[in-house]
């Protein structure tokens, strides 16, 4: 049973009359941690899926943080998979909502980033810092900064500890043998078309026949070790290998909001087949028709969504961006934006785990393999192939889930700009509303030829079934 603070009304007054008297909160306070999270992921190279467990487990340490001293918040203890209980507070104790959300998140990702490069660890180190002091300049008395320190240390740690029960470690070193047969997915990047592998998140290069950055033997130098970036086999925030399927066993991981991994269905692919009239042949045909035609602003389309290892946060802090941006633009409280920061994050992270299961179940190659074999030998795709089977998008997928959470939350017409990429040159891009939004980043990558029109269609609907049962399970509010 989920967890609930039972107060008096005398209690309710006095605490109510504690909040009041803290300093209030900027929405920015928030915000600042989705774009964290963004710049953290994309300095470390992490794969989509590993990118998406991280979020889920710092966002959920921020939401407790707040949801702990809210009377109107409710803690998601007793709801999410594995979570039993959370540590509660002190009674007669008073708390910074702020300063507890901070050094809960800020514990989260010092463990889940333990074997990070040592640039990560400074930035989280200064990002609490400066927010702790931003406390402590704005009124904050050091009693209630003190304790709400420790209390967020120890929900922080809880966390943790959830974490280390989801499969992920287990899943580190087990064997995958790829099926072979001419339905079958084979790997065809190489690491030289991934640039964004070329350099690491700082200006530090990363040896093309070393993608992942570990130390190779004998050249473990002062100078290799800083170059080269090394990190430990079987690492907390592994670096993507361009070229070997990436996490086959995602799919085994514990799940947070929905049931397990098998929960949405989507439908089975069209059979496969290489004969010119059937469906499946039809389905490589459109992919390489529409390559053919694709206009200006459908190749920016692509490019905008691509979210690469390295050249971004990938698609799930892609879409936490969304959030801190959209909670900007439209002035949300910190209270709604930690809310609707932990929903996506959490049906985001559901999405990958319930996609990564399909995808190596299924494991059907993708159109480059396809096309070349049996249309068009020379053919190429606008964005290059990831290194993962393609049934169904995985961008399609979790892009509907957010969209279904965030429309849920914030209303089905929300206009919003995203400028997540205007660091790497894409301008902003405007957007009437989330599912509008998410439909183009499913769109996209069949203007990028790298799904088929059944993977993204499919996709969305398993990902919008995914948002809705994390929001008919998950309840945030009391």
């Amino acid at each position: 049973m989920a967890r609930r603070y039972h107060r008096g009304a005398g209690a309710v007054l006095l605490a109510a009359a504690c909040h009041r008297s803290l300093p209030p909160v900027d929405t920015g306070f928030v915000a600042k941690w989705p774009e964290t999270n963004f710049a953290l992921a994309r300095a470390e190279r992490l794969s989509p899926p590993v990118a998406s467990r991280v979020a889920a487990y710092v966002a959920v340490a921020l939401f407790e943080g707040w949801a702990a001293s809210s009377d109107s918040l409710r803690s998601l203890a007793g709801q999410l998979k594995g979570l039993d209980s959370l540590p509660r507070p002190e009674p007669g104790a008073r708390y910074d909502p702020a300063s507890v959300a901070v050094e809960a998140q800020t514990t989260v990702l010092r463990a889940l980033y333990a074997d990070g490069f040592p640039s990560t660890a400074v930035a989280i180190t200064r990002l609490h810092d400066s927010l702790m002091a931003v406390r402590s300049g704005t009124g904050v008395p050091e009693d209630v900064a003190r304790a709400s320190r420790e209390y967020g240390a120890r929900l922080g740690g809880a966390i943790i500890e959830w974490a280390r029960k989801d499969g992920f470690a287990e899943t580190r070193q087990l064997p995958f043998t790829m099926p072979v047969g001419p339905q079958y997915w084979v790997p065809t990047a190489t690491p030289a078309q991934y640039r964004s592998q070329n350099l690491s998140g700082g200006t530090d290069i990363v040896l093309l026949d070393n993608p992942t950055g570990k130390a190779e033997p004998r050249t473990e130098s002062e100078r290799s070790l800083t170059v080269n970036r090394p990190k430990r086999p079987g690492t907390t925030v592994p670096g993507i290998d361009p070229t070997k399927p990436v996490e086959p066993h995602w799919g085994e991981l514990r799940t947070f909001g929905i049931p397990d991994a098998d929960t949405c269905q989507a439908p089975k692919p069209a059979p496969f087949s290489t004969e010119p009239g059937s469906d499946f042949y039809a389905q490589a045909q459109r992919v390489y028709q529409v390559s053919k035609t694709l206009t200006a602003d459908q190749r920016r389309t692509a490019q905008f969504w691509a979210d690469n290892p390295g050249e971004s946060g990938t698609p799930a802090s892609h879409w936490l961006m969304i959030v801190a941006q959209v909670a900007t633009q439209r002035r949300l409280s910190p209270e709604r934006t930690a809310e609707a920061y932990a929903l996506t994050a959490i049906a985001t992270a559901d999405a990958f785990i319930a996609c990564w299961h399909l995808k190596y179940q299924v494991n059907l190659l993708r159109p480059v393999t396809y096309i070349q074999r049996y249309i068009d030998p020379r053919w190429q795709t606008v964005l290059v192939t990831p290194p993962f089977p393609e049934y169904a998008s995985g961008h399609a997928i979790q892009s509907a889930a957010s969209a279904e959470v965030l429309t849920a939350l914030l209303g089905d017409e929300t206009p919003f700009e995203d400028a997540t990429h205007v660091s790497i040159g894409h301008p902003p891009r405007h957007f009437a509303s989330f599912r509008k939004a998410a439909a183009e980043a499913a769109m996209s990558r069949l203007y990028g030829g790298i799904h088929y029109p059944m993977g993204n269609d499919n996709g969305a609907a398993q990902g919008r079934c995914i948002g809705r049962t994390v929001l008919d399970r998950v309840h945030t509010r009391r």
